[in-house]
């Protein structure tokens, strides 16, 4: 069986027998975890082994796991610093702060991976115009050059330890205030002027990120649509213009940035048709029963499906990771992060 498009979450720590009848559906391809899913290593590696029991290619299982504010499994995890205060370090030392982003993308794949989830949803590569607070400090930086820089350091950490990257939010999500959660953020800026956005996406296709996801933001002058929607953004613009081959995931189509396009069945359809490979639906599960009722199973793409295989972690998770001398020195350097003083020395921090 194929990997479908579709990214469902789960309701608990331990798998119902609703969860399984939904995760054997064939159009169903890849998990989300949250917080609401973790109590502790073991039990986490048990829900893991759990769901890759129930499939043939085993489900792909993600998390947000940044650090900050966007953190899911934090007891028994390392404490992970805001991409800000990489930031920070690079305008004081940029060796040594590019050392950093590398140790610490390391340390969380290498973390995530030993209890056997596939990939985080990182980094960010949106700039931090001082304007977006639900970017903020999950940005590295307000320079294009400095993101860029880190967000290859961070991609390359991940690869480190054997996880796909998924770079977002793709074309940017940092010079607009609205927050796509719960509005439609439109940024007025002609395509000329996005270019500073776009640079460390470019970079990071250079260099063969595995992944990125779409933002609901609108560009009008690109297309009336959010760019998670738009075929002239996904298929023109990533894949033809800037000759992105990986996997793209559109951000979570139920939120709610995205819901005067339709009912969810038909922002799914959107989505797809604009040439996304993966629609997550989470926090929702009538949404989800909504797009699988309306999705015929020869709807999904094979080459989607072959792109999405692409994010499976490529070696088995680590064993006696906690406690190695690499574990041990790159708790050292993100514990040296996490004791800084909170100083800015960038404009853009919202």
């Amino acid at each position: 069986m194929s990997l479908g498009p579709l990214m469902v979450d789960l309701a608990g720590p331990e798998l119902t027998p609703e969860d399984r009848e939904l995760l054997k559906h064939e159009l169903v391809g890849s998990i989300l975890l949250f917080a609401r899913n973790y109590k502790d290593p073991q039990q986490l590696t048990a829900l893991v082994q759990s769901i890759h029991e129930l499939r043939s290619p085993p489900l792909l299982i993600a998390v947000d796991q940044e650090g900050g504010r966007v953190q899911r499994f934090r007891d028994g995890f390392a404490v992970l610093p805001p991409a800000h205060s990489l930031g920070r370090r690079y305008d004081v030392d940029r060796r040594e702060a590019l050392e950093l982003a590398r140790a610490t993308a390391w340390l969380m794949a290498s973390e995530v991976r030993s209890v056997g989830v596939d990939f985080s949803f990182a980094p960010c590569l949106d700039l931090d115009y001082g304007v977006s607070e639900v970017i903020g400090d999950r940005a590295f930086h307000a320079d294009t050059e400095a993101v860029s820089a880190l967000g290859m350091a961070y991609i390359v950490g991940m690869r480190d330890a054997g996880m796909a990257a998924v770079a977002k939010h793709f074309p940017g999500h940092g010079g607009v205030v609205a927050d796509s959660h719960v509005a439609l953020p439109i940024d007025r800026r002609s395509f000329a002027d996005l270019d500073d956005d776009l640079h460390p996406y470019r970079l990071a296709i250079e260099n063969r990120v595995a992944g990125i996801m779409a933002a609901h933001v609108v560009f009008p002058e690109v297309d009336s649509k959010p760019a998670s929607l738009s075929r002239r953004w996904i298929t023109g613009i990533l894949r033809g213009e800037m000759h992105f081959h990986g996997c793209v995931f559109a951000d979570d189509i139920v939120m709610a940035g995205v819901a005067s396009f339709g009912d969810v069945a038909a922002r799914a359809q959107l989505a797809l048709d604009a040439g996304c490979d993966v629609l997550p639906i989470c926090n929702d599960r009538k949404a989800v029963h909504r797009v699988l009722d309306s999705m015929r199973v020869r709807d999904a793409d094979p080459a989607s499906s072959a792109r999405l295989v692409r994010m499976r972690a490529r070696h088995p998770p680590p064993e006696g990771l906690t406690g190695s001398a690499p574990w041990r020195e790159a708790v050292a350097k993100v514990n040296s992060l996490n004791a800084a003083p909170a100083f800015a020395l960038t404009e853009g921090r919202a």
